[in-house]
């Protein structure tokens, strides 16, 4: 369960976002909203876990940060919508994960195929927070800014209308 901690405003270059801070008991959680999203339907909605090498160290070897600035972009488009951000480092598997799995994903393997090349999961993610956190923000619907269908499958098994998916990619 999800408590609602702290919230303020962030401005970026992508224009400004209400920022609220979710808790868990052991891990935050955040949503950066865009325009009055309280009882829409059919909301852009990026669910984005975190990305050391992509956000913090600007790696040129996996797409995270393009696909955050281009859900960015597409919500300041739409002047409506919801980024949730999920400390889910690694697909959740964690950072550790992530090393251990580099030398495997440069010889050609995907990402999900280099964890289990290691002895991690192919994907750890839990997007039972997103959920949460999208009910507790009164969305009724969303469009997923995403690539990934088994997120619009997870979300749907939490409760989550999803109407649609709009890639991020280039």
């Amino acid at each position: 369960m999800i408590v609602k901690m702290a919230e303020g405003n962030l401005k970026t270059k992508f224009g400004e976002y209400h920022e609220i801070l979710f808790y868990d008991g052991q891990k935050e959680s955040i949503a950066l909203i865009m325009g009055d999203v309280d009882g829409e339907e059919d909301v852009l909605c990026r669910v984005h876990s975190s990305c050391l090498f992509g956000h913090a160290f600007n790696s040129i070897e996996c797409d995270c940060r393009e696909q955050m600035e281009i859900s960015q972009q597409l919500i300041q488009q739409a002047g409506k919508g919801i980024i949730i951000w999920l400390e889910q480092e690694g697909k959740g598997n964690g950072h550790f994960a992530l090393l251990k799995s580099v030398e495997y994903k440069r010889k050609g393997l995907s990402q999900a195929d280099a964890y289990e090349a290691v002895g991690f999961k192919r994907d750890a993610r839990d997007y039972t927070k997103a959920a949460e956190i999208l009910s507790e923000l009164g969305v009724k619907s969303i469009r997923m800014l995403t690539d990934n269908p088994k997120k619009v499958e997870m979300l749907t098994q939490h409760g989550v209308s999803v109407v649609g998916i709009q890639p991020t990619t280039l």
